[in-house]
């Protein structure tokens, strides 16, 4: 099961990175979209957070789609289905896996 969301605060990216190495995050990067960026049905390896710093993206898992904005939080467990799309301003946002 994905968790909700956690709305992350006025937390730094520094900070935020270190707190994700705490929880046992070892890959860590910030990546950047356009505006409506696309992926299609995936999945992934690892266990992995996508923390947004900037904009928004669209996520659907198990057919309901949720928004996450400025310091939103979603967390996907290794394997789940799941598809996104960028908002009308793009999306930055730190991605940490394990």
């Amino acid at each position: 099961m994905v968790e909700k969301s956690a709305k992350i605060g006025t937390m730094e990216e520094k900070d935020l990175a270190e707190q994700l190495i705490l929880e046992g995050y070892t890959h860590l990067y910030v990546w950047e979209d356009g505006p409506g960026v696309e992926y299609r049905e995936h999945t992934h390896r690892a266990e992995s957070a996508h923390i947004i710093l900037n904009g928004e993206m669209s996520m659907t898992m198990d057919g309901e789609t949720k928004t996450y904005r400025t310091g939103d939080r979603c967390d996907l467990p290794a394997g789940i289905m799941h598809s996104a799309r960028t908002g009308p301003e793009g999306c930055r946002y730190l991605i940490a896996e394990r």
